[in-house]
Order: C-alpha cells, then sequence, then structure tokens
C-alpha cells in the first residue's frame, strides 16, 4: 500500500470550497469500496484567501460583499449555490454570513496540521467551513476560533497564545506566496503528489477516475 498525498488549497469563506469538501470525501467512500485502489489518501489543506483586502478586525454581512461584487446577480448566486449546497447535505445560510478577513483562520488550520496531524486539521476545517456558512460566526474573532479549537481536541489557551503571537505568519505567506507563483488562482484546487492538479468542486466520480488514474501510474512506475 502506498499513500498518495492530496494537498487542498482551499478558503474558509469559499462556499465551492465546503461543496467539494463534500464531494471529495464521497469520492474517498466510494474509492474505499475499490479493492484494487490500496492506496492511503493523506490529505492536507493549504491556505487561500478569497479576499485578503478585508481589513483585519472588520466584518460585513456576506450578502453585502456578494453585492458589492456581483451587483443584481448576487441574490440569484447566493440563492443557486445554497441549493447546490444542499444537494450535497449543507445547510448554507449566507444570509447571516460575515465576511472577514481570514488570515488567522488559516494560521488555525496550519496550527492544527503541526499540533494534530492531517485528521484534527480536516476536522477543524470542516469546523471552520459550517462557522461561517451555517452558524454566522466571524471566523476571524479570536474568541470564535479559540472555541472552535477545543472542538476538535486542541486547546483554547494554546490556540489563543499562537493567534496574539507572530507564530504561523511566516509559513502562511510562505503558503500565500507559493500558490500565487503555482498559478492557482480559484479555489478548490486539489493537487495530487505535487505533480496533478484538479481544478474546481469537481463530481465525486471525477475524482475517483483522476485518483484511480494517479494510482495506477504510480504502481508501473515504482
Amino acid at each position: 500500500m502506498g499513500a498518495v498525498l492530496v494537498e487542498v488549497w482551499s478558503a474558509v469563506v469559499c462556499p465551492w470550497c465546503y461543496i467539494g469538501k463534500r464531494r471529495f470525501e464521497t469520492a474517498r467512500a466510494r474509492l474505499a469500496e475499490h479493492p484494487e485502489f490500496d492506496h492511503q489518501l493523506e490529505v492536507v489543506y493549504r491556505p487561500f484567501q478569497l479576499d485578503p483586502s478585508v481589513p483585519p478586525g472588520t466584518a460585513m454581512p456576506a450578502v453585502e460583499a456578494y453585492a458589492r461584487k456581483f451587483g443584481d446577480r448576487a441574490t440569484a448566486l447566493i440563492d443557486n449555490v445554497t441549493r447546490i449546497a444542499a444537494d450535497e447535505g449543507l445547510e448554507f445560510h449566507l444570509e447571516r454570513a460575515q465576511r472577514a478577513n481570514t488570515r488567522d483562520a488559516h494560521r488555525l488550520i496550519g496550527y492544527a496540521l503541526a499540533h494534530g496531524g492531517p485528521a484534527t486539521q480536516e476536522a477543524l476545517k470542516e469546523r471552520l467551513l459550517a462557522a461561517y456558512f451555517t452558524e454566522g460566526l466571524n471566523v476571524a474573532d479570536p474568541d470564535v476560533l479559540s472555541g472552535e479549537a477545543p472542538k476538535v481536541g486542541l486547546d483554547a489557551e494554546d490556540v489563543r497564545r499562537m493567534l496574539d503571537s507572530d507564530e504561523g505568519i511566516a509559513e502562511l505567506d510562505a503558503a500565500l506566496a507559493f500558490a500565487a507563483e503555482a498559478g492557482i488562482s480559484a479555489v478548490p484546487t486539489y493537487v495530487i503528489d505535487g505533480r496533478w492538479s484538479i481544478p474546481g468542486a469537481q463530481e465525486p466520480d471525477v475524482f475517483v477516475r483522476v485518483l484511480r488514474r494517479v494510482a495506477e501510474r504510480a504502481e508501473r512506475a515504482g
């Protein structure tokens, strides 16, 4: 059995990142039913800021952010993505979501990987997506972030100390710069073993097909 690294470049306030996460999870479950696919998937989340221009320490209603960007199309776009999310079992409430700068959220996601491993990181990513899209929480608020941390096994006081320090800032900036240099300009983007990429919130069958092909190529090369 070999390991396949899947790096998911993903934002915290991107609806397609949450939808893509669910579809990828469905694909992983389908792959587990294929006895010929005997590779372990190691899934790691990498940062992407959907709107880095949002000033730190501020928040605005997401519907206002959509209106500023899309004008008269905003309501229809929100309704459409909400319907698609519902098809994946997700309950979106963008009418209560708060758009904010997500740098600290990404620092915490990186911290979760370093201190808890990929499973803890993935659980935290899920919690922050739910906090934004379903619960209407401000994912830039240190109180919210340190409050979500214990739900995935991280210590709230340690997380708060990290957020109050410069820890993880250099690593975050390096990761964001790498994404820009690599041409990752939209999310989600799934990079497999550093060589293949799957752009967008594809249907589960697409993920299954590409991952099986990657595994087969790896076996032939090995």
